[in-house]
């Protein structure tokens, strides 16, 4: 059975740090990519970053670069998202997803968790 499970999520201040954390399990063949999306109340699903497995490349939405950081590491079936100087607008839902090819920022993902939430309020 094929499982992601996202962790870290909570309500944090504006300004402050999280670390979110998606552990994969029950896959039979290697992931190639896997990304964070992130979906506030009443908007549609967006993409938030992506790596490559293989080679570690990134992806970024313009609205997280400079302050996310995607990192994996493969021994654990860990990806991370370090999320910094976090505004509100970063409230969501977050959920990571993966797949066997790679889909950048794109939603065609196979696999995905069930997400964990994220509040930025004062």
């Amino acid at each position: 059975q094929v499982q992601l499970v996202e962790s870290g999520g909570g309500l944090v201040q504006p300004g402050r740090s999280l670390r979110l954390s998606c552990q994969g399990s029950g896959f039979t063949l290697d992931v190639y990519a896997v990304g964070w999306f992130r979906q506030a109340p009443g908007k549609d699903r967006e993409g938030v970053s992506c790596i490559n497995s293989f080679d570690g490349s990134a992806d970024y939405a313009d609205s997280v670069k400079g302050r996310f950081t995607i990192s994996i590491d493969k021994a654990k079936n860990t990806v991370y998202l370090e999320m910094n100087s976090l505004k509100p607008e970063d409230t969501g839902v977050y959920y990571c997803a993966a797949d066997h090819r790679y889909y950048g920022l794109d939603l065609r993902y196979d696999y995905w968790g069930q997400g964990t939430q994220v509040t930025v309020s004062s």
